[in-house]
């Protein structure tokens, strides 16, 4: 699995707002999140999104904070480009850059077509046993997105929005994500007022990772995931405006503090 630093990245990225693939203007829209385990704040993000015409383009920060900070002062931008048609989003480039005291990591994926044509990873992986690494195959990845392209839905309705699998790659792993009707509610923080759709959110590593991980069986087996989603004005988009991931020693929570068009 990628190195804590790019599943950060990865992770927060859930949080990151989208908007009208459709949009007859120059639309942008912006998200301010919390991070938290077990109710202490340990990193803050925040994502502006824009879309014109058939491109996107989103940008993020992201950092340590309260508690977080006593461990890992990791601070990091987050970019994603690409291009819409009709209701899917194929990436054309992914980055993310961190720091964390005076370690540097960057993770560089560049697309053609929705296919991965390039990955850079900074520091390098180091090697492989080959007796319990899964290797990517010629045909993982292939139609696959990125952190951030991953979390946009495009549905007709809040009805619409779970019952779905996204192929998912951080730069080293291949995983599907899979997205199950779980209830429905409503939410109200600063930039939106109105429903909500929760989806049942299920892991399964494809390649790109060490088999027998006890992260990732936890997360495949035993996580109980749940992505929060709210609509983006009337584009028929849907981004997280929370999420819940179990993990091994408690709970991390994903929560909006901002949910809004700026324009």
């Amino acid at each position: 699995m990628l190195r804590p630093s790019h599943a950060f990245a990865a992770l927060l990225a859930l949080a990151a707002p989208a908007t009208s693939f459709a949009a007859a203007a120059p639309q942008s829209f912006k998200g301010e999140y919390t991070v938290s385990y077990l109710g202490l704040s340990i990193a803050r993000a925040t994502f502006s999104s824009r879309y014109e015409g058939d491109s996107y383009a989103i940008n993020g920060t992201v950092s340590a904070a309260g508690l977080g900070r006593l461990f890992d002062d990791t601070k990091g931008t987050i970019s994603s480009k690409g291009t819409i048609s009709g209701k899917r989003m194929t990436p054309q480039a992914f980055r993310a850059d961190y720091t964390s005291g005076k370690k540097a990591s960057m993770v560089d994926i560049r697309f053609s077509n929705g296919a991965v044509t390039s990955t850079q990873v900074v520091p390098a992986p180091k090697k492989r046993d080959p007796t319990s690494w899964v290797p990517l195959g010629g045909s993982d990845l292939k139609s696959v997105l990125d952190p951030m392209a991953a979390t946009v839905i495009h549905a007709d309705s809040l009805d619409k929005v779970c019952g779905r699998t996204v192929k998912f790659y951080d730069g080293e792993m291949r995983a599907d994500l899979t997205l199950t009707y779980a209830s429905k509610g409503s939410i109200s923080v600063p930039g939106y007022k109105g429903d909500t759709v929760t989806c049942k959110m299920g892991f399964e590593p494809v390649a790109g990772y060490r088999k027998g991980r006890k992260a990732l069986n936890f997360l495949k087996n035993k996580s109980r995931m749940l992505v929060t989603f709210a609509p983006v004005g009337q584009s028929g988009v849907y981004a997280p405006i929370r999420a819940t991931v179990g993990t091994q020693i408690g709970p991390l929570t994903i929560s909006a503090g901002r949910f809004e068009a700026v324009n």
